[in-house]
């Protein structure tokens, strides 16, 4: 048989997208009728490996742009530079990015300088507020507006992209986090945390990292976190730090004195997952979480004065609930003293998939590539 003459790239750069696009690659790189080369920016570096190597995947081309304290313009720069390198000399079919970092932006462009058609999964999410979240509003928008084939995860993304007035096609394909999701959450990982019994309190996993969220307001949250504790004394608070010093100093010097909290580095993907299916619910600014923990029954809180997602405000799985340390502990202390309240939301049914997005992306793309292919 001979190769397949039509070359997909899938570009990645942060641990986020490497676990939307690790299911997406492998059923690429399962199929007869592309080649798929994964090219990673390297704007992040040991967070993405680690999924790389769970899903037993590699990339073909590694920029290593990767630098300490480098900010947006660095990484844009890095990467746009050394992607018109690579899609000069491979010149793929169609290039492929996820959702909203600056990776997947100056991969748009990189494309779009190139000539290159643009597949863009999880397109069509919106808060209608540029700098909330910044600086991800306004990579999704940019992106959307340079996209070939868009593979919006909800009908209420398919309706942004439709207000938005995009050029390319657009898809319901549902989202790839979800199918990542559930093929690890089969294999019912631990995670284990020196001197956390699970057996033994109600853990509150915690997640924050967004730009926004520096500074004031992150001191807010932590200030919501201790009060939890106080008020329900069978909790514990587990918080994977990020690596970034602006962020995990605050929460250090806040946070780690106290007997019921547990500060560990950034969980692997294995760990996070059975950490979601252990926990009794979640506080978090991040936007895979409000996605994934649903689909484990899991209620989210999000810590933020927007989202990107309302679909699961909307259903019931999460509530947006902003900063304020008051705020934070009210709405927690009720979803744990209240039961009704918690199995509403922790049986609300999860609207962002059903594990089989990866599949329709990949049947639209062979669709698209033969149709470009015979013209």
């Amino acid at each position: 048989m001979s190769s397949p003459s039509l070359r997909v790239c899938i570009t990645l750069g942060t641990r986020p997208e490497a676990i939307k696009l690790a299911p997406v690659i492998r059923c690429f790189q399962e199929s007869s009728e592309v080649e798929t080369q994964v090219i990673l920016t390297g704007q992040h570096r040991e967070m993405v490996q680690q999924v790389m190597d769970l899903f037993q995947l590699s990339a073909q081309r590694d920029l290593d742009i990767m630098r300490p304290k480098q900010t947006l313009t660095d990484i844009t720069c890095g990467s746009l530079q050394g992607l018109e390198s690579v899609f000069q000399e491979l010149r793929p079919d169609l290039v492929m990015v996820q959702g909203d970092t600056t990776t997947a932006f100056a991969a748009a462009l990189a494309a779009f300088y190139q000539k290159i058609p643009l597949g863009h999964v999880e397109a069509g999410l919106r808060t209608d507020e540029l700098f909330d979240p910044y600086p991800e509003e306004a990579n999704r928008r940019l992106i959307s507006q340079l996209t070939t084939l868009h593979f919006a995860p909800t009908t209420r993304a398919v309706a942004n992209l439709h207000k938005s007035g995009v050029i390319g096609a657009i898809h319901h394909t549902g989202n790839t986090v979800i199918d990542a999701l559930l093929s690890v959450a089969a294999q019912k990982p631990p995670c284990e945390v020196p001197g956390l019994d699970w057996s033994q309190r109600r853990v509150l996993l915690a997640t924050v990292h967004r730009r926004e969220n520096w500074g004031d307001r992150l001191e807010s949250i932590a200030e919501g976190f201790l009060g939890i504790l106080d008020q329900v004394p069978d909790t514990a608070l587990l918080l994977p730090l990020h690596r970034n010093p602006t962020v995990r100093e605050p929460l250090q010097r806040m946070l780690a004195q106290h007997e019921r909290v547990f500060l560990t580095e950034p969980l692997d993907y294995t760990a996070l997952v059975g950490a979601i299916a252990r926990c009794t619910l979640l506080l978090t600014d991040s936007g895979g979480l409000q996605e994934e923990a649903p689909a484990l029954g899991k209620p989210v809180l999000v810590l933020r004065e927007t989202t990107e997602r309302p679909e699961a405000i909307e259903a019931g799985t999460a509530k947006l609930i902003g900063t304020q340390g008051d705020r934070i502990v009210s709405e927690a202390v009720t979803l744990l003293e209240n039961p009704q309240a918690y199995q509403t939301m922790a049986n609300a049914v999860n609207p962002f998939g059903d594990g089989q997005a990866s599949q329709r992306i990949l049947q639209i793309v062979s669709e698209y590539l033969q149709g470009i292919s015979m013209s």
